[in-house]
């Protein structure tokens, strides 16, 4: 019995069903051993233990490398220490990131935090005779901290776009967290922050009546920054596997109180098509307001 010469193409067949299959390296082959993390909202090693604990553990059970915890006082320290490789992940905002991308363009985001509630709103007592933004010439306002996207940063847009010279039209009063309390007592006419202060308002007044008097579109969600010198191929399994494990990852983002406080709105999610292109928006809000891009 003769046998036949193997053909190209079964050969080539042959060698390929022989073959081990090729998986993409994982990232506890291509990233340091542990990453430090840091959050542009949380001072102290306590408070950042605190709110990212079960998140940390669960990106180190799916990813195989470990998260550090890294304290910073603020957000300027934050973007020192991307800009200087002490830390490799930031929990910011979306004004953050354009901040840090103004010095660092070469930072890329990790994954996002989608928010179909996160925007601005402005607040007046239910009998107020404000009806409009407009209305506001010669008022009081209340906004937030500067900085702030959805407290400071689009409220001012939203007011130029309305017609007013945020430094000439009306007096603003930057009340941090007390912005609900100042309206709620009457110190000022109306009230410019995040699209859920109606809760804060009506749990410091429950008797009391308001009335929202305009809201801006959906805001791009939290970033998760990954600083530019972090190895790409590091980057790319990093993105790979915590979208594998998004679910899980949002379960355990979630789990401490500060967390599901900031971020459990309906429909909120971890993104991972987030871009720098998405924040764009955060610019023009920057620009339509007069305000300079400075830490």
């Amino acid at each position: 019995m003769t046998t036949k010469p193997m053909t190209a193409l079964a050969f080539l067949s042959a060698l390929v069903a022989s073959a081990s299959p090729v998986h993409a390296q994982s990232a506890a082959d291509v990233c340091p051993a542990s990453l430090r993390m840091a959050d542009t909202g949380i001072e102290g090693m306590g408070g950042l233990a605190e709110a990212f604990g079960p998140f940390g553990a669960k990106f180190a059970e799916v990813s195989g490398v470990e998260l550090e915890m890294f304290g910073l006082s603020n957000r300027t320290a934050a973007g020192t220490a991307l800009q200087f490789d002490e830390v490799d992940l930031v929990f910011a905002g979306p004004s953050e990131f354009v901040l840090f991308a103004e010095r660092q363009p070469d930072i890329e985001i990790l994954f996002s935090i989608a928010r179909p509630q996160y925007g601005s709103s402005f607040y007046v007592k239910a009998d107020s005779d404000v009806q409009t933004l407009a209305d506001l010439r010669g008022k009081t306002v209340a906004l937030k901290d500067v900085g702030s996207t959805s407290g400071h940063i689009f409220p001012s847009q939203m007011l130029v776009e309305a017609g007013l010279d945020i430094d000439r039209d009306l007096e603003i009063v930057m009340a941090a967290d007390a912005q609900a309390a100042v309206l709620v007592n009457g110190d000022v006419d109306a009230m410019g922050g995040g699209n859920r202060e109606m809760d804060n308002i009506m749990q410091l007044d429950p008797e009391g009546e308001y009335r929202v008097i305009a809201e801006s579109g959906i805001l791009p969600g939290d970033p998760i920054i990954m600083r530019g010198t972090l190895d790409a191929e590091c980057k790319s399994a990093l993105r790979e596997v915590l979208s594998e494990n998004s679910d899980e990852l949002w379960t355990a983002l979630i789990e401490t109180p500060r967390n599901e406080d900031k971020f459990l709105d309906n429909d909120a999610s971890l993104s991972f098509e987030t871009t720098a292109a998405d924040y764009d928006i955060v610019r023009e809000a920057y620009a339509a307001a007069g305000i300079d891009l400075e830490q």
